[in-house]
């Protein structure tokens, strides 16, 4: 049995019990009506119940956050306003602690951690700070055929699981991101692949405002699906055709945090992608994600709404997918857990039941 199989086995959908001992509990606390019939702190208690179900008691001090990076080929159809070493410069201002994404992982208390996936550039300098998982230098143009084999994408997903297996005994909590050039023509095809109806194109600032780039790109997206001809059953197929390396590390590390029942904080387009392919291998995948933000991205949006989870927790009309809206969400994340911590002793009982059933 693969590392992927094994994986899949060990996801199972939130605990009933540990939700409704949650459910309860909140409805004994002081606030009038905090949960049934109308409830007064709205989608916070929401949240709390959610994290009763995946995490029997969640308690998040411990947090990360995970970037993803990698190129993707069909940059060279000039889809991207970004230089060629855009994806290379990125990783290493953020290992040198210039970018935005520090200053919040900094705020709430997360550590940082980057992923070399597939950059098309020789990041060995950099080992004492990247986390070297790189597949190849960079995926295929997918405008002209696929993105990578069928082993690569197995690959790409299991080397996510590994991440996971080996950040999450340090980390209650986990924020993903990605860093890439061409990333978001991808995860748009991955949308167009898996969502019903039309999808529209990428409003960022790697394709840019102008119309005839964008023009460009529906051409590029189109000529993408019509070529590779992606299984949308299958989730490897569909990251084999048209994803990324970064978008198979994505799944497979949201696939290995579930598998240890942890929840997924997704921030961005690209993530979201990610999360897409997970839940094609595995549905039961969407009862542990979090959405950090509204995805001011059209695609994003869809992707959404086709793994029909809870409303992200934050709408600050954010584009950036490297992490920044994860951080910006995980004191959210935190004060809805604590709101757990008061329960009576009863529901403590039911969440210790869950743990043995899990444990066994």
């Amino acid at each position: 049995m693969s590392q992927l199989e094994r994986t899949l086995k060990k996801i199972f959908p939130q605990d009933h019990s540990a939700r409704e001992a949650a459910r309860n509990g909140l409805n004994q606390l002081t606030s009038p009506h905090l949960v049934t019939p109308h409830p007064a702190l709205g989608e916070l208690a929401a949240l709390a119940i959610d994290l009763a179900g995946c995490a029997t008691r969640p308690r998040f001090s411990r947090r990360g956050i995970v970037l993803m990076a990698a190129d993707h080929g069909v940059a060279e159809e000039q889809v991207s306003s970004c230089s060629a070493t855009a994806t290379d410069q990125m990783v290493r201002a953020i290992l040198a602690g210039g970018g935005a994404i520090n200053a919040l992982a900094g705020q709430c208390g997360a550590q940082l951690f980057v992923v070399d996936m597939g950059v098309a550039a020789d990041l060995r300098d950099l080992a004492g700070g990247l986390i070297n998982k790189k597949v190849a230098l960079g995926s295929g143009n997918i405008a002209v055929g696929p993105a990578m084999s069928a082993a690569m994408a197995r690959r790409s997903v299991e080397s996510g699981i590994d991440v996971a297996d080996s950040l999450l005994p340090d980390c209650d909590l986990i924020g993903i991101g990605a860093l890439g050039r061409g990333n978001s023509i991808a995860a748009t095809a991955i949308a167009a692949v898996c969502c019903e109806g039309e999808v529209a194109l990428p409003d960022s600032c790697e394709t840019g405002n102008d119309d005839a780039r964008l023009d460009h790109t529906t051409d590029i997206i189109r000529r993408a699906l019509q070529i590779n001809q992606p299984n949308a059953r299958d989730g490897l197929d569909i990251l084999a055709k048209v994803g990324g390396f970064e978008i198979g590390g994505l799944a497979g590390l949201i696939l290995g945090a579930a598998a240890q029942r942890r929840p997924v904080l997704v921030d961005g387009l690209v993530a979201t992608a990610g999360a897409l392919i997970a839940a094609r291998l595995e549905p039961f995948v969407r009862d542990f994600l979090i959405f950090a933000h509204s995805s001011a991205e059209p695609a994003g949006r869809a992707m959404q709404a086709a793994l029909g989870c809870r409303h992200p927790l934050l709408d600050l009309g954010l584009y950036t997918g490297d992490g920044c809206g994860a951080a910006l969400a995980m004191p959210l994340v935190t004060v809805a857990a604590s709101l757990l911590s008061p329960l009576e002793p009863s529901t403590e009982a039911a969440f210790a039941a869950a743990e043995r059933e899990i444990q066994r």
